[in-house]
């Protein structure tokens, strides 16, 4: 009897359009905004426009993923976007920062983890599916080393 099912590579690498790029942010961004408005004394105003002048350095350095010869990665694309944006030389630097300063990272930074540990592909169930328990006592140990050795860290230079 033959599998018909196909295999497909894992590494393989699915591209979103700039269009859904665009659209992905923009739900992040209202998400942001929400979390951003409750976390802080900022107005929704204020987190609003920071959001926007986010979204923009976002957006470009995805572009800048898609259209640059050079293969870097989006998030190395949007950073140095970022960092341009705010040197002290950079006209407009000012104003970017000032809006900038009204928005929270860490609310940022929730919805985008609950997603990312939400979006388990089926591929990586089946490996641990047919890892077994050892996966479970080595995800434990290394889980508790990690929390341990920050701990420590921080007891030592705080």
């Amino acid at each position: 009897m033959s599998n018909t099912e196909t295999y497909t590579d894992p590494t393989e690498q699915r591209h979103l359009s700039l269009r859904d790029h665009a659209l992905v942010l923009i739900i992040i961004c209202f998400i942001g905004l929400i979390g951003n408005t409750v976390a802080t004394d900022n107005t929704l105003a204020e987190g609003f426009v920071g959001l926007i002048v986010i979204y923009v350095i976002c957006m470009i350095g995805v572009a800048l993923t898609r259209h640059v010869p050079l293969k870097l990665p989006s998030v190395a694309w949007i950073s140095l976007v970022g960092i341009i944006a705010t040197l002290p030389w950079t006209p407009g630097s000012g104003w970017i920062l000032e809006q900038v300063k009204h928005v929270n990272f860490l609310t940022l930074a929730t919805p985008c983890l609950a997603y990312a540990g939400i979006a388990i592909a089926r591929h990586e169930i089946e490996i641990a599916k047919t890892s077994g328990w050892k996966i479970f006592i080595v995800a434990l140990l290394v889980m508790t080393g990690t929390y341990v050795g920050s701990a420590f860290v921080a007891d030592l230079f705080l």
